[in-house]
């Protein structure tokens, strides 16, 4: 470009005059009190400052959870009272785990682990086989293997000896004469927990 032609000079001039007070140092305003709360207002916004209530159903909701809290502890409580004292595994013929029994203050737990199938018309009769040999009977199974089995004073008083127990095939009902009448199926020892 060439600076020599007047026209170009003078039209320089004016840029550089009108962009001059581009180069001046720049003086600091503040800036105004309702720009800063604007732009406050736009970061953070307004929090309503509510009264916090405490109703009578704030209260009744704490009061029925504390209460619902001191019944499921009471009930926990009771029902984990009845722990088991005793238990066994039943073994067959083949030393395959066959029942679970756990003996309790009045009653045994029983839990089918494999049970073979029992024909119809027959049922299988637990006994307790106290160290001398003589076997006593517990009571029939439930239908099916799992259920509980009612102990009476006599036979609460077994589980305090040590004994083994035995399961074995009966008549519908249990043995008539009783004593063990048919094979016995599966049988334990009876050990304290």
């Amino acid at each position: 470009m060439n600076y020599q032609t007047p026209s170009l000079r003078s039209e320089l001039a004016q840029w550089q005059e009108s962009l001059a007070t581009l180069n001046e140092p720049l003086v600091e305003e503040p800036v105004p009190d309702h720009v800063w709360q604007a732009i406050t207002a736009r970061i953070e916004p307004p929090q309503l400052h509510a009264p916090e209530k405490r109703s009578f159903w704030n209260w009744l909701r704490v009061t029925a959870m504390v209460c619902s809290l001191l019944v499921a502890v009471t009930l926990g409580i009771i029902y984990n009272r009845d722990d088991a004292r005793y238990s066994a595994t039943l073994l067959s013929a083949t030393e395959q785990p066959a029942l679970r029994i756990q003996a309790h203050d009045d009653y045994l737990q029983v839990e089918l682990l494999t049970l073979a199938a029992v024909d119809p018309g027959r049922s299988l009769e637990l006994w307790a086989i106290k160290p001398d040999g003589k076997p006593i009977s517990l009571g029939v199974l439930p239908a099916g293997g799992n259920g509980r089995v009612s102990l009476s004073e006599d036979q609460q008083a077994l589980l305090d000896t040590p004994i083994a127990l035995a399961v074995s095939l009966e008549p519908q009902g249990g043995s008539p004469t009783g004593q063990p009448t048919g094979p016995v199926l599966y049988q334990g020892q009876l050990v304290a927990l």
